[in-house]
């Protein structure tokens, strides 16, 4: 099974270079379909119950969504109807049925929740990128705006009542990708918000695979050293968009870019719905920090305790990136 597992990883890279590098729909949906293919069997490494349900869930959305693009391409190719916004606007939902963008982003918390932490990890990381370039591609300004308002506001109020681990990273990753459609038209900056916000997410799905994480009470029993423990909380904080940390960066920037855009209502709501996530990553770092266990030392026994020293430094480098902008 290792032997496929890695054969299908390529080929879900591969799939993806097709898409970016495509210079036609065509082309594209079949970097799509190829990417979706080589996710599935990726799903399914471990033969269970929840898996099988993860992965026919998401074979099925996948597949309604490459549907209506392909068929919209089609009638666009062949002229067959000359409303091109309406066109546009049916390209646009299934982009947003595939990203699992709110108001289509009920499949997504639901097949996390049956997921490994890699995989979780794959699917808001890599499998975003495709789609979100395809999007950047498509003038529909007022479909993405409610996308955007819809997806910050369930992603922020929709991880509020979960114990699932996984499920709360996936509304996290319903308003994350809020954000990132904010500032889709600008390549070079959602590539860097997908740059920051990817290292984030392998770093926590890192730490709760480690240890076997998938509930919120399972965190005031886990056997963590201090090292951890503050690094788990730095990359929380990050994820958050809390200054001075390295993941308010992005949020930063999308700001500044919805200003510049004169987008204010837009920016206000946005700014407003990021507070929320952060009251439920706190909740995660109460149940943590609040827990009595017998490793409480800062020690160095482990070998990935270099790499979360490291990690920490990074997510606390924003105030020097700062210093050096200014000079």
């Amino acid at each position: 099974m290792k032997k496929s597992s890695w054969l299908f990883t390529m080929l879900l890279i591969f799939s993806t270079m097709i898409t970016v590098s495509a210079n036609n729909w065509i082309s594209m949906w079949i970097g799509l379909e190829l990417n979706m293919m080589s996710f599935v069997p990726l799903m399914l490494n471990k033969i269970n119950k929840s898996s099988s349900e993860a992965a026919m869930i998401y074979f099925l959305v996948q597949s309604v969504s490459s549907i209506l693009m392909l068929m919209m391409v089609l009638i666009n190719m062949f002229k067959i109807m000359n409303k091109s916004y309406l066109i546009n606007s049916i390209i646009s939902m299934s982009i947003m049925i595939k990203l699992g963008a709110a108001p289509f982003h009920m499949w997504l918390p639901k097949i996390m929740s049956n997921m490994g932490w890699k995989n979780c990890m794959i699917l808001m990381t890599w499998q975003k990128i495709a789609p979100l370039l395809l999007l950047s591609n498509i003038n529909n300004n007022m479909i993405i705006n409610v996308s955007i308002i819809w997806s910050i506001m369930i992603g922020g109020l929709g991880g509020i009542n979960q114990t699932s681990l996984r499920k709360m990273m996936g509304y996290s990753s319903i308003n994350h990708l809020g954000w990132l459609l904010a500032i889709n038209k600008s390549m070079n900056l959602w590539m860097i918000y997908m740059m920051i916000y990817s290292m984030m997410i392998m770093s926590i799905c890192k730490m709760f695979s480690i240890y076997k994480i998938y509930f919120i009470n399972q965190m005031s029993n886990i056997n963590m050293n201090n090292t951890e423990k503050m690094g788990l909380s730095i990359m929380m904080l990050s994820m958050g968009g809390l200054p001075p940390f390295i993941g308010f960066l992005p949020k930063w920037i999308t700001i500044q870019s919805m200003i510049n855009q004169q987008e204010y209502f837009l920016v206000f709501i946005m700014i407003m719905f990021s507070l929320i996530p952060l009251m439920y990553y706190l909740r995660i770092m109460i149940n943590m920090f609040l827990s009595f266990n017998i490793s409480n030392k800062w020690s160095y026994n482990y070998s990935y305790n270099y790499s979360m020293l490291m990690i920490m430094i990074i997510n606390m480098s924003l105030p020097l990136i700062m210093i050096m902008d200014i000079l």
